[in-house]
């Protein structure tokens, strides 16, 4: 039986406008410039006056009584959107998104950054496999190899995906054995250890390039080939009494496998992951005064095309209007929205972007003039969204992926925040400062004995900071610190 009843629901909707600034939010100043060369690509009644190199020529439809032959006759009718030319005008002389933080371009900012030109982790394997004598078929099953090759340099696709790539996608037919033994003329490319299936099989395929004679290259064989679980855990003993060795011996072969690269693709490897860390924020001290200063890549000066506003007005203005002047009337108007739109989610993501970190410079006052760890103050996205009146996730997309430049280095907005931790005084700290006496505690300890989680704890205790054990871990692993077992050396 069918019942018809209503229902009320309360939704939030994003207008376009906003999902556009929040997008535009999360960009780093590195990308930003090309995601406004894409929207002026994209977007012609966008203009960037820094690049207009010449004055923009007379317009061609000053007379307004003048339509094209194309747009002749048709119905009178007026058009039924309100639309102010004065919306999309703006005053040349004046940047919108200029703020009384900085109003000057730093001449080095305006410098382009020169681009190394260098053959990519793929290509360079390509070369040498092109200098290599072989057939066409071990050519082909070659470049499949490379091709399906990770990043850090492993083969991970079993050899039967392989085989089947070869034969549906290339009309090559192959044997197993065909597929390994061109497997082992690209693991004798370099760099060492290239194509490896495993990390055992990187480490000895490096090894096994160097001088096989050295008794010390022996032993590292040995281990890597047999004792492999033993060496990662640092079970040295075991390994002293399994192979006879003394700790000095021992520890020269340590040595040599740590010298290996686990990771042998990384070491050539060019990729757009690998991007420089522009600031978006300067932080200077002026005699005991903070000033901050907005990199002027996150202010560009764009506005509306005057040509595109006067084609508007022109046909907006037309005493007749067919279908097609309909038509073009409706596109000029859309990219006119477009480009308005785009334009306030700039100026709106600079004033974000310079509200939320003066907030954080006022927050973090006393830490930002000295530089010492001590003296930051607990802080939470919360403490800032309060402050500024805005949305915590808005906080965090500010302090997810913006960095500052102070005088004592770079940082990300994010490691200013902190939860707190109180001493048995009743103060309240920030936890970087438990985490920085962890890092001396480590950096300072006998690495043949070093400190465990509990002895941690205590000396944290033995200093006022009532910690429990699975804090001092959480910490220690929060630093990327392994634990007691795994930082023993010989």
């Amino acid at each position: 039986m069918l019942k018809q009843h209503l229902q009320q629901k309360l939704l939030q909707k994003l207008s376009p406008q906003q999902i556009q600034f929040i997008k535009l939010l999360q960009v780093p100043t590195v990308a930003l410039d090309t995601r406004i060369k894409e929207e002026l690509e994209e977007n012609p009644a966008l203009e960037d006056p820094s690049l207009m190199i010449a004055e923009e020529p007379k317009s061609e439809y000053d007379d307004l009584n003048d339509a094209p032959d194309d747009f002749d006759g048709g119905n009178k009718e007026e058009s039924t959107d309100e639309f102010n030319v004065d919306d999309y005008l703006q005053d040349d002389d004046v940047n919108d998104y200029s703020t009384s933080y900085n109003n000057n371009d730093d001449d080095e900012e305006k410098k382009e950054t020169p681009i190394a030109i260098e053959s990519t982790f793929f290509e360079s394997l390509q070369e040498q496999l092109d200098l290599v004598p072989l057939s066409d078929q071990d050519f082909i099953i070659g470049k499949q190899i490379i091709g399906s090759l990770d990043d850090d340099g492993y083969l991970r696709r079993p050899v039967t995906s392989m085989i089947d790539d070869l034969a549906f996608s290339q009309n090559v037919m192959v044997e197993e054995e065909d597929v390994l033994e061109m497997l082992k003329v690209i693991q004798h490319f370099d760099p060492p250890g290239i194509a490896a299936r495993d990390l055992q099989e990187c480490l000895t395929l490096q090894l096994k390039r160097k001088d096989t004679n050295n008794p010390i290259i022996q032993k590292a064989i040995l281990i890597v080939e047999n004792y492999l679980d033993e060496f990662t855990r640092k079970h040295y003993d075991k390994l002293e009494k399994s192979l006879n060795l003394n700790s000095e011996d021992l520890k020269e072969i340590i040595a040599e496998i740590l010298r290996l690269n686990p990771k042998p693709g990384d070491s050539n490897q060019v990729t757009t992951k690998q991007l420089q860390i522009i600031p978006d924020f300067h932080v200077s001290n002026n005699d005991g005064v903070l000033i901050l200063t907005l990199n002027s890549k996150n202010a560009p000066e764009l506005r509306v095309s005057r040509s595109y506003i006067d084609m508007f007005d022109h046909y907006d203005k037309a005493a007749q209007k067919d279908k097609k002047l309909k038509e073009a009337v409706q596109f000029v108007k859309q990219k006119l929205d477009s480009a308005k739109w785009f334009i306030d989610a700039i100026k709106q993501r600079q004033q974000t972007l310079l509200k939320t970190m003066n907030a954080i410079m006022q927050y973090q006052y006393e830490y930002l003039l000295t530089g010492d760890e001590r003296k930051m103050r607990p802080m939470i996205l919360k403490d800032i969204a309060d402050k500024i009146d805005m949305d915590i996730s808005t906080v965090s997309r500010v302090a997810n992926s913006k960095y500052v430049q102070t005088e004592f280095g770079t940082f990300l907005l994010k490691s200013f925040f902190s939860e707190a931790i109180q001493t048995e005084s009743g103060e309240e700290v920030s936890n970087k400062e438990v985490k920085k006496i962890l890092e001396d505690c480590i950096g300072n300890e006998d690495k043949r004995k070093p400190l465990a989680d509990e002895k941690l704890t205590e000396i944290l205790k033995e200093r006022g900071y009532n910690i429990a054990r699975r804090t001092v871990a959480k910490y220690r692993e929060q630093m990327n610190i392994p634990v007691a077992r795994l930082r023993k050396e010989l």
